[in-house]
């Protein structure tokens, strides 16, 4: 295990996504294992072959509620105005941030950068920023940098926020795609899954090197791409099984100490990827560390999927309770893995993986040790 301060301390945390406001709404929510997929009421679907999603009523605009995170996750941390100003800002957002009025200027649309820009002028934080734009691993890899960076010694602390609601272009790219479940229900590494569904993610947390007592720490990342397809993620799972065993070596973990895997998996066709990604980096350990995929209540958050999963994760693992893997029908051989279905479990260890994957190939793994 790594000296303490070497080691990036989760010092606060906020969050929302359908499950509500506030990093504990999202672990309650996990642990009910209640999907929460509604038709969309945002914007119109009547033309889309799916029209459910996971989205949180009465949301503001994107900007307005990522401001609204980071003060709550620097508050948490008991931070002052002079510590944000030193601080810089990580964030995960897509790279034209769909934000209503707040995402054009002159009528065009705002870069990501100008958007990151402006959050940490609003929220007092360094004005100087990294941009994460790496679709479904954008808010993973960030705190995979900013843990990275605190290893070395080049950074005392990190704001990471990540940020996507629901809106009308990803949703329709999905839907004609066809990657949506037409049944209106995700159903992670189950038979009879037919796809994911999107859903609200917005959420922040404060990294602090050596943090005294924080809420869990993040002591391991892994990142690696399968170099397969395009699309398609590698079927034997070499690329993402990379990632978890580099971030069990960062941080000295053996396979069979991880007490919780909080899988990637949407519902869709990556998933027995990823089971045979958990097989080949665990070993006979995969058939005995319980999973599940909080997707199946919150859904897809895209850009900002990693982050509110990382919350969960961290405070699974501090609460001893492990959430459902919701929808579940019946098993698939493909996916051999001993989940959590029916009821949350108690955890058995302080050590948790999170678990994100994107097109193109892109796959991470962040280590958490609960505090």
């Amino acid at each position: 295990m790594r000296d303490p301060a070497e080691r990036a301390g989760i010092t606060g945390m906020a969050a929302i996504s359908v499950l509500g406001r506030g990093a504990h709404a999202q672990l309650a929510g996990g642990l009910a294992g209640a999907t929460a997929f509604t038709p969309v009421r945002r914007f119109d679907v009547d033309r889309r072959r799916v029209t459910v999603a996971a989205t949180l009523p009465d949301t503001g605009s994107l900007g307005d509620e990522l401001a609204g995170v980071v003060r709550e996750a620097c508050e948490q941390a008991g931070l002052s105005p002079a510590q944000r100003a030193a601080t810089p800002l990580f964030l995960a957002v897509h790279g034209h941030p769909h934000a209503g009025r707040e995402s054009e200027v002159d009528g065009r649309p705002r870069s990501a950068a100008a958007f990151a820009a402006e959050l940490a002028e609003r929220t007092g934080l360094r004005a100087a920023t990294r941009v994460y734009t790496c679709a479904c691993v954008s808010a993973s890899t960030a705190v995979a940098d900013a843990a990275a960076l605190m290893r070395l010694g080049r950074a005392d602390r990190v704001v990471v926020a990540a940020g996507y609601l629901v809106e009308p272009d990803q949703f329709a790219l999905f839907d004609a795609g066809r990657a949506l479940a037409a049944d209106g229900v995700a159903r992670p590494f189950s038979a009879g899954r037919g796809g994911l569904l999107l859903g609200d993610a917005v959420s922040a947390v404060v990294l602090e090197a050596g943090a005294a007592d924080p809420l869990a720490e993040v002591i391991g990342w892994g990142r690696a791409g399968d170099a397969f397809h395009t699309v398609r993620p590698d079927p034997e799972g070499g690329g993402l099984a990379r990632a978890i065993g580099a971030a069990l070596g960062r941080a000295g973990i053996a396979p069979d100490e991880v007490g919780y895997v909080n899988a990637n998996a949407s519902g869709a066709e990556g998933d027995a990827a990823e089971a045979a990604a958990l097989h080949r980096a665990l070993g006979p350990a995969a058939a005995r560390v319980p999973v599940s995929s909080t997707k199946s209540v919150h859904g897809h958050g895209l850009e900002g999927s990693g982050l509110l999963e990382l919350i969960v994760t961290a405070q699974a693992a501090h609460a001893g309770k492990l959430p459902v893997n919701a929808g579940y029908l019946e098993p698939d051989p493909a996916c051999e893995l001993d989940l959590i279905t029916g009821a949350p479990r108690e955890a058995t260890s302080p050590y948790a993986l999170s678990l994100n994957a994107a097109f193109g190939g892109a796959n991470t793994a962040l280590l958490v040790r609960a505090s």
